[in-house]
């Protein structure tokens, strides 16, 4: 069963990896890669207030800024692994950065509100290229003994990217304005193209008997079915009306249309027989079900921190920095104890972390502060960076070559699902829990009380996850048995 995903042991690749002089090179180039998207993602948003009176434009208009990346991430970042892995994954990957880079020229000198959201569009399609292919490279680039390490490089660049974007954002806005946000982006992307290009392993050159086609009915029908989860999940701002129930009604009948025809298609986006492997299948809801829960901090600490605590906004946005910053601390020691404790063990032990971060959080009472706040978010961010180094090494360490760059589009978009998922249902919690219609006007104690039952019900998610990651274990076992 395990089979049609894994690499053979003496894959050329890792040893090649291991005695080339640039292999360093190589990594700081997919690193850059991966800090790029991620502040892509968290810069825009700390400037929709200034866009919307720079484009005298309402709020709902103004977010499609920050939607129109994320939807084409999302919908597109499972088609680009896998075109990546016929065509090229070098090729592909230099082609979006150079994408990524170009847009945000495009961006930054938008004269319309329409035009700057169409280059975001743009700049989402080459940042889907570069998260999905930059883990996919590290098959290639890293010896296989350093997977975890490279993993936990790789984690912290995107908590970097996450952290950096509202205070360099706010910075760069009150300095020069709001194309800078945009801007900033293009000596980095430059610089990204020149190291990926000079040292990244050149693409190995197939015979044409050995090409496949590429699956243009089934990349349409996931991109569609995506984008109507994504546009479900995100319209309405967590309030469900008739269009949000048509969207996930949509999406239901699209998922049902794309595995018939991937069970029919010859070169298929994606081989149904991948999800078989039950370390894979469990990587992917354990991904989903942890990220969901990490979106909750986002959605719900600002307002915990600024109603029930009473902070100034300038102190909250440093309060929610702790978590980023934990992540971008831990990534890279916990990469390393994955590559010395191995990947599945260091797996349960995130999620016992995250779990235990995340029960003390939904029992935490107010007279402890900031303090209260702060102590089992860093347990959760610790245990959520452990997580992530370790899933992400046990799905990609053994996947065959000609594969990496499908699974790991498929594992970033798990990723991406959870936190769409954890901004619209984890929030819903949230207002559900407080009692109240309006979050924004609630008194401190339902606030309080919101807060204490949407990270129950995170814990919860959490030891769901735990147990996925026992029983797929088991069941790894009694399939290398058989």
């Amino acid at each position: 069963m395990l089979k049609p995903l894994i690499a053979e042991r003496d894959e050329p690749a890792a040893g090649h990896a291991e005695s080339t002089p640039s292999a360093r090179w190589a990594l700081t180039g997919l690193s850059l890669s991966m800090l790029l998207s991620s502040l892509g993602t968290s810069i825009a948003n700390v400037g929709l207030p200034t866009l919307a009176q720079a484009f005298t434009a309402s709020f709902q208009e103004v977010q499609w800024i920050v939607l129109a990346y994320l939807l084409t991430i999302t919908t597109l970042i499972v088609s680009v692994g896998r075109l990546g892995d016929i065509t090229g994954r070098r090729r592909l990957l230099l082609a979006g950065i150079l994408l990524f880079t170009a847009a945000s020229v495009a961006c930054g000198v938008a004269p319309t509100l329409w035009a700057l959201i169409a280059a975001r569009a743009a700049q989402g399609l080459g940042a889907a290229v570069m998260m999905a292919l930059t883990m996919a490279f590290v098959g290639e680039a890293v010896p296989k003994a350093k997977t975890g390490s490279a993993m936990g490089l790789l984690g912290t660049m995107s908590a970097i990217g996450t952290a950096l974007g509202p205070s360099l954002g706010g910075a760069l806005i009150s300095g020069l304005g709001w194309r800078a946000i945009f801007l900033v982006n293009v000596p980095l992307g430059v610089l990204t193209f020149l190291l990926a290009r000079r040292h990244l392993p050149v693409d190995h050159r197939r015979s044409e008997t050995g090409r496949t086609g590429f699956d243009n009915v089934g990349t349409l029908l996931l991109a569609l079915t995506l984008a109507a989860y994504a546009l479900a999940m995100t319209i309405g701002r967590g309030s469900f009306g008739p269009l949000n129930t048509a969207l996930l009604l949509a999406a239901a009948l699209g998922a049902g249309l794309f595995v018939l025809v991937e069970a029919k298609t010859a070169s298929p986006l994606i081989r149904l027989a991948m999800f078989r492997n039950p370390v894979l299948s469990a990587s992917l809801a354990m991904s989903a079900l942890v990220s969901t829960v990490m979106m909750a901090t986002l959605v719900v600490g600002p307002f915990y921190l600024s109603r029930a605590l009473g902070l100034h906004p300038a102190l909250v946005g440093l309060v929610m920095s702790a978590g980023p910053l934990v992540s971008a601390l831990t990534g890279v020691p916990a990469g390393r104890v994955v590559d010395r404790l191995g990947a599945q063990r260091m797996t349960v032990a995130g999620l016992i972390g995250t779990a235990t971060g995340s029960f003390f959080l939904s029992a935490m009472p107010v007279t402890l502060g900031v303090s209260g706040y702060i102590v089992p978010l860093v347990v959760t961010t610790a245990g959520y960076a452990l997580f992530q180094a370790a899933n992400n090494t046990a799905v990609m360490a053994d996947v065959r070559p000609d594969q990496r760059g499908v699974v790991s589009g498929v594992l970033n978009l798990s990723r991406n699902l959870g936190l769409i998922t954890g901004a619209s249902v984890m929030g819903a919690v949230f207002a559900l829990a407080s009692a109240t219609t309006d979050i924004t006007t609630a008194g401190p104690e339902a606030v309080a009380a919101g807060m204490r039952t949407t990270f129950a019900v995170a814990a919860i998610l959490i030891v769901v996850a735990l147990a996925i990651a026992v029983g797929s274990r088991a069941l790894a076992r009694r399939s290398l048995k058989a």
